[in-house]
């Protein structure tokens, strides 16, 4: 009787003792792991391409100096912009200005040649001479015609009649060589009026260079732009045959943007039969710290040939630059939309688990438990990938705790918050 108390007493306490091991073990455990996660919904999401780029200037104006000269004046801060046509050096002009002020003084003498050749007076002189022999020849022949008749009926004598006939003859000579004096004192007007026209015209060209070269020592800016640093300083010698510039100029609005597709994209844009024309892709550009470029670009045109060592095409785009914060040798990327996918289920590339290939993701099922998925990915849109089978609307997908979890846990589902959004 006492044994039976005593093993009563024993089991009590044993199974008091396993009762107590059991709650304890049941208040040490663990509550389940928190995820973050993701609801796919479907989504009409548009497609881009995107490309690495870089920016470049397409006009870049080296400044020369057209005539030789000392720098005087440099009227620009380096790294500034610059109107077209402002002035941006001075060079020392009193050479120019002298040799503007010989040019005037060769012109207005040869004006003065000019107008004497066209005053001639011994061309006057000329024609004055052939008149009056002209008057003494009519004057012979009205005596001869007067003697003849006279002198053959012997009413006069014949001397007379030969003396009229030999002055006749004296003053027809000197007609004739009147005549020709004319004529060749018009050849020697014409000929002096058309050299001193030519010398005047050769003055005036002169007085046109000597005023160009004035000008040109006042250097001014081709076009508006950046201005880089000057290369010679003030009091430098400027030579309009060194192939040294003195500056550069910059546009910078538009900015252009060269930037590589591969050679079966472009095969693939070309076989398209509704093909849009290039300059119809409105381009956004995305800078090398993230942001975006506040304006849009278009295509212009792409180089004429494919780089046979990369197999890919040059493309050439502008944008807006008016604030002129962009500048060339700049990187980022570009990309626009070709397409847009109605109702597709985009999940946070965060989200996607590879293992030998194959593509998957973690979802939690209703009653909260992880469950393992295979999917098939599409496009990547952005930081998402599009996934095209494997999924369903609905679906809750683990982007954050991948780490810490295992198919058929229960797990603690949360709303994911990407790292830009905060609290």
């Amino acid at each position: 009787m006492k044994f039976a108390l005593v093993l009563s007493g024993v089991c009590a306490v044993s199974l008091a003792g396993c009762g107590a091991k059991a709650d304890q073990k049941k208040a040490a455990a663990p509550p389940p792991p928190l995820v973050q996660v993701v609801q796919v919904v479907p989504t009409d999401t548009p497609i881009f391409a995107e490309y690495s780029a870089q920016t470049f200037a397409r006009d870049l104006v080296d400044v020369q100096g057209r005539v030789d000269g000392f720098i005087q004046k440099r009227l620009f801060t380096v790294g500034a912009d610059v109107a077209e046509d402002q002035i941006l050096y001075e060079l020392d002009k009193r050479p120019y200005e002298a040799d503007v002020a010989k040019a005037k003084g060769e012109v207005a003498q040869a004006e003065a040649n000019l107008e004497f050749a066209r005053n001639q007076v011994a061309l006057v002189q000329a024609q004055a001479d052939l008149a009056q022999a002209e008057a003494n020849l009519s004057k012979a022949n009205q005596d001869v015609a007067r003697l003849e008749p006279l002198a053959k009926e012997e009413a006069a004598p014949k001397q007379d009649l030969d003396n009229a006939v030999s002055a006749q003859k004296a003053n027809e000579a000197n007609v004739a060589a009147r005549r020709a004096n004319v004529q060749q004192q018009r050849l020697s007007t014409t000929a002096q009026i058309a050299t001193a026209a030519a010398q005047l015209d050769s003055n005036r060209a002169s007085l046109r260079t000597a005023e160009l070269n004035l000008e040109y020592a006042t250097i001014h800016a081709p076009i508006a732009g950046r201005i880089g640093d000057t290369l010679i300083p003030v009091g430098g010698l400027v030579s309009k045959t060194s192939p040294t510039p003195l500056t550069t100029i910059v546009p910078l609005d538009p900015i252009w943007v060269r930037f590589k597709v591969s050679e079966s994209e472009y095969l693939t844009y070309e076989n398209r039969a509704d093909r849009p024309p290039q300059s119809s892709f409105a381009l956004e550009m995305l800078l090398a710290d993230g942001t975006r470029h506040p304006y849009t670009g278009r295509i212009q045109n792409s180089t004429n040939q494919v780089d046979s060592k990369t197999g890919t095409l040059e493309l050439q785009a502008t944008f807006p630059n008016p604030k002129h914060d962009i500048l060339p040798g700049q990187f980022g990327r570009v990309r626009f939309k070709t397409d847009e996918r109605k109702g597709a289920l985009v999940v946070p590339q965060r989200a996607m688990q590879e293992l030998q290939g194959l593509q998957s993701v973690f979802v939690v099922s209703p009653d909260n438990k992880v469950l393992a998925r295979s999917v098939i990915p599409g496009d990547r849109v952005g930081d998402g990938w599009i996934i095209t089978q494997g999924l369903e609307p609905g679906d809750r997908v683990i982007v954050e705790g991948t780490l810490k979890i295992r198919p058929g846990m229960l797990v603690n589902p949360q709303p994911y918050k990407s790292p830009g959004v905060k609290n």
